[in-house]
């Protein structure tokens, strides 16, 4: 099993710190924000790594990250040299991979308390396909909403009015490599980009789209306030 962590983008609703270091290097808690994520890597038992970065601080992030020998993981690096979307930024790892290989592809702004361990090991069994992890959130209209049948997910709804459920795609995702021939055959939306929810749904419409729900907290940090209550929850976790 291998990990990749996306860590590019600008950062705008976090400016004007972004407009200093890349997002996923401001401090949370006692740490960088990357360093909660490829932390989580190798508790999930990953041991190799790719990191895709924007072009802004991406010689910070190896100053910092290195090869990855604190964790106990290989890191490489891949730039991505402009925002497409992260569908198109998974993209890159293509050459990452052995076609019999899966992935845990994790969003590097998204921090939550669960262990991926036990999903994963579960998901290396399976046949393939693809899983994603969810959240109880009291406000489901500002993410992806999943419609749930059971074990599987039959579709995800971009920011619905009406949500079909209560609960947040979060990002953390886990695939086989057919990924990168369902990333191959979708368009750009709206705004230009390749959208992974896109992705995921074409693993739903063939029935291979499951789920693990999140019990402990969760947050996206892409915020002001969400990247301070981040900081609180973990900078309580450190002290104890």
């Amino acid at each position: 099993m291998k990990g990749v962590i996306l860590a590019g983008g600008t950062g705008t609703r976090l400016r004007p710190l972004t407009d200093i270091v890349n997002k996923h290097l401001l401090p949370v808690g006692k740490y960088p924000m990357i360093h909660y994520a490829i932390a989580k890597m190798a508790e999930a038992g990953v041991k190799e790594l790719l990191l895709v970065l924007g072009k802004q601080s991406a010689g910070l992030y190896i100053d910092y990250i290195g090869n990855g020998r604190q964790w106990g993981l290989e890191v490489t690096y891949k730039i991505q040299e402009e925002a497409g979307g992260i569908a198109q930024a998974l993209a890159l790892a293509e050459s990452f991979v052995y076609p019999d290989e899966r992935l845990v592809v994790l969003l590097g702004d998204n921090l939550f308390e669960n262990s991926l361990k036990e999903a994963v090991s579960r998901f290396g069994k399976q046949s393939g396909g693809a899983h994603v992890f969810l959240k109880k959130v009291a406000d489901p209209q500002r993410y992806g909403v999943p419609v749930l049948q059971g074990s599987h997910i039959t579709k995800i709804v971009e920011k619905p009015e009406q949500p079909p459920s209560q609960y947040a795609v979060t990002g953390i995702y886990l695939y086989d490599t057919a990924v990168f021939d369902y990333i191959r055959k979708q368009n750009p939306s709206n705004r230009g980009e390749l959208e992974i929810t896109d992705v995921n749904n074409a693993y739903a419409e063939q029935g291979k789209l499951t789920w693990t729900l999140l019990d402990g907290w969760w947050t996206d940090a892409g915020t002001h306030s969400s990247l301070f209550e981040a900081g609180t929850r973990l900078q309580e976790r450190e002290e104890l």
